[in-house]
């Protein structure tokens, strides 16, 4: 039974390892394989979803407004899912005072979701680039627009993504160290091909690509990483991009809640990615099947392992406690702990998706 643990845990530790090492040696300092041409402008559409953001939508308004991407080439299309705050008055506020930013206020009556609300928005855009936005995210210059906007000069480019830089009065010590590895893997596999997993900061597709998966997916929280595996899974190529950089807020309280609930969403993705893999192209397959591994499996090898060693350790094994304590002293370690930490919200999440799906959720206030 102690074999088997450590095997377990082997297995846990060595497979991400070995991923992200594969990555990192390999892919991450290759010159991209895109023919982009920084001075290409696109028309853009960009859709801002809202749900009582009072407190913030004006300077998202305004940040959006400070990029140096030609203003008539943009539009913006708020779409309010029934906020009980002041939010659509203060963007009717806003419009009024740059009447030069083409802005349209689309309102739902019932907040059923994200996806909704942005399949919702869709019906109303006419650029040839759609791109999503948190209202509560901050594009890190006045050129993250068209950074991200010139890799679609490629035509193999179906969708695009930032690189996240955390910002808050959470746990900020275990955010930074997660952010850390996470933008190295969501870098180098998109330098292999695409990555699975991209951001509500910033995340832009084609939209005659949108309007070919049929929009987004409302049966699951992961929409904006959902419709950028099935563009990759379309023969076009989905990546996160090293010059466009948004700064994410890290909610002040219910940190975990906020962890948890995102977790549960990319569990919901890979679930559902699982399905694909066989179809995935060659570049394609390797990092599904890791992504969709690391997410749905690895975690519980961790458990299995924790709970075998505790109970060797009860029934008397000093070889299991010995380890037991080992991996306690362990967590002292920045690394060690942002890794264990992950790995429990994945375990719990998928618990908690049995029961709830977290398609609305109540928000959490970010500082």
């Amino acid at each position: 039974m102690l074999l088997t643990a450590l095997l377990l845990a082997f297995t846990h530790f060595a497979t991400p390892i070995a991923y992200y090492s594969y990555l990192k040696i390999r892919w991450l300092h290759r010159p991209w394989n895109i023919k982009r041409d920084p001075g290409y402008r696109p028309r853009v559409t960009i859709v801002v979803p809202t749900y009582n953001e009072a407190k913030v939508i004006e300077s998202k308004l305004d940040d959006i407004a400070r990029q140096d991407y030609p203003k008539e080439l943009v539009e913006v299309i708020v779409v309010d899912s029934a906020s009980t705050d002041e939010t659509p008055a203060k963007v009717e506020e806003w419009a009024h005072r740059n009447p030069s930013i083409k802005l349209v206020l689309v309102r739902e009556l019932v907040r059923r979701g994200k996806a909704h609300a942005l399949n919702h928005a869709l019906k109303y855009a006419t650029g040839d680039i759609v791109v999503i936005t948190d209202a509560d995210a901050t594009w890190s210059s006045s050129n993250t627009l068209s950074n991200a906007m010139s890799w679609f000069s490629d035509p193999a480019i179906g969708a695009v993504t930032c690189l996240k830089i955390p910002a808050g009065k959470g746990l900020m010590s275990v955010e930074e160290s997660y952010r850390e590895l996470y933008n190295v893997v969501r870098l180098a596999e998109s330098k292999k091909h695409s990555t699975p997993v991209f951001h509500g900061e910033l995340a832009a597709f084609r939209r005659s690509l949108l309007e070919r998966v049929g929009g987004f997916p409302t049966s699951i929280g992961a929409d904006d990483s959902n419709t950028a595996t099935r563009v990759a899974l379309m023969g076009y190529r989905s990546i996160a991009v090293d010059n466009a950089w948004c700064t994410e807020k890290v909610p002040s309280r219910e940190y975990y809640t906020w962890r948890i609930r995102r977790a549960q969403h990319l569990v919901q993705h890979f679930t559902k990615t699982m399905k694909w893999l066989l179809r995935a192209p060659g570049e394609l397959k390797l990092v599904l099947l890791a992504e969709t591994w690391l997410h749905l499996a690895n975690p519980w090898l961790l458990l299995a392992s924790t709970l075998l060693l505790l109970y060797l350790a009860i029934t008397g094994s000093t070889t299991a406690l010995i380890l037991l304590a080992l991996g306690a002293l362990l967590l002292t370690l920045k690394l060690f702990r942002t890794w264990i930490t992950t790995q429990t919200y994945l375990v719990i999440a998928t618990l908690r998706n049995i029961q709830t799906k977290e398609i609305v959720w109540e928000k959490q206030e970010k500082e």
